[in-house]
């Protein structure tokens, strides 16, 4: 299909877009509208999958948005053009993001690695995402790919633009991209035939029919289909789609210095990025965010120290730590000694099942 085909179909589809939402606005919600409501919102979840994908094999290549991900974590600086991004990647990394007191100063990606403990942490800032993103502009299509690759969206904005991260919020919203979210616990077991079973042990407010609807127009004709928890028309769609990221944030304003922001507000921290202000704070809640902990290895000739040091996450377990060393050095290993955090008595012997904590040491036997 010749270029202009494609952008008339994505415009098609915009439109599309736009008539749904109006659709399900001016449809009172109760069980009579319930299906035809599913119908639309499983129907709008399609169409901006088309659009993530269409956008997502645009930003595939060059461009300065092909970012390997480097060290144990990547964390993405999304906010408005000259919020601060640059100064703040300047200041926390090695990097060298130009700053200038005009929007759109950041074209590409720039990363930069912050060492934080033994934790090196890929911090990228990206071009300022801007209303109608996941239409291209001001690059939006690129920021959406690299922001759905994250393990940590730091969301930034200014005090002069307070509301600008609630608009943030709802773009990323729109386009997959689910903020300080878990996966809904649906388990989707397709079949060849045999149709749409449901089971669950929760009573649910949508009926049975409505939830086997919404799963046919998600394209799903024959599975067993459990559902573990209190699930909504939202997040029973989300769980059918094939698109939606979970991705942890923090939201943060800059420029602390120009005054106070109003408690009716909810963010993480105040920060200014040019003062260092806030700035160790908003260390320790990326390491928070990102579940690090560091635990330390003791060899079998060794006393129990703080060498050694490996970053591992609050919900691993020794077998993870082993595993991470290698899978071959966990073939002959079944119980471990720990010392520090965690441990009853100094040398407590544990499964390989045990939680990691931070400080721990441990030796493998």
């Amino acid at each position: 299909m010749p270029k202009n085909g494609k952008i008339d179909m994505m415009a098609d589809i915009n439109e599309q877009i736009l008539e749904i939402e109006k659709e399900i606005r001016e449809t009172p919600y109760h069980k009579g509208t319930e299906h035809h409501i599913g119908k639309l919102r499983a129907r709008l979840s399609q169409l901006r999958d088309k659009v993530l994908n269409q956008s997502t094999k645009k930003s595939g290549g060059g461009g300065g948005y092909a970012v390997k991900k480097q060290g144990d974590a990547t964390v993405v600086l999304v906010g408005p053009p000259s919020a601060g991004k640059s100064t703040l990647i300047n200041k926390l990394t090695n990097a060298k993001s130009k700053v200038a007191p005009y929007a759109f100063t950041t074209v590409s990606v720039i990363p930069g690695m912050m060492r934080m403990k033994s934790a090196y942490i890929q911090i990228l800032d990206v071009p300022g995402l801007i209303e109608g993103a996941h239409e291209g502009k001001g690059r939006g299509r690129e920021v959406l790919s690299v922001v759905r690759a994250a393990d940590l969206l730091v969301i930034m904005s200014d005090l002069t633009r307070v509301r600008e991260i609630e608009e943030i919020k709802k773009t990323l919203e729109n386009n997959g991209v689910r903020i300080n979210k878990a996966r809904p616990k649906v388990n989707i077991e397709k079949k060849l035939n045999g149709g749409i079973s449901i089971h669950t042990n929760i009573r649910q407010d949508l009926d049975n029919e409505t939830i086997k609807e919404i799963a046919r127009d998600m394209g799903i004709k024959n599975a067993e289909i459990s559902i573990n928890e209190k699930i909504t028309m939202d997040s029973l769609i989300d769980a059918f789609s094939r698109s939606r990221v979970y991705v942890p944030a923090i939201f943060i304003l800059n420029k602390a210095d120009m005054g106070a922001v109003s408690d009716s507000f909810s963010i993480d921290l105040l920060i200014s990025a040019s003062e260092g202000v806030g700035l160790p704070k908003l260390q320790d809640l990326i390491w928070q965010s990102l579940n690090f902990v560091e635990v330390f290895l003791v060899r079998g000739d060794e006393e129990p120290s703080f060498k050694n040091p490996m970053i591992m996450k609050t919900n691993n377990t020794l077998k993870d730590v082993a595993l991470k060393i290698g899978s071959d050095f966990l073939e002959d290993k079944k119980r471990a000694k720990i010392w520090n955090s965690g441990a009853k008595f100094p040398g407590q012997e544990v499964s390989l099942n045990t939680r990691v904590q931070e400080g721990m040491q441990v030796r493998f036997v």
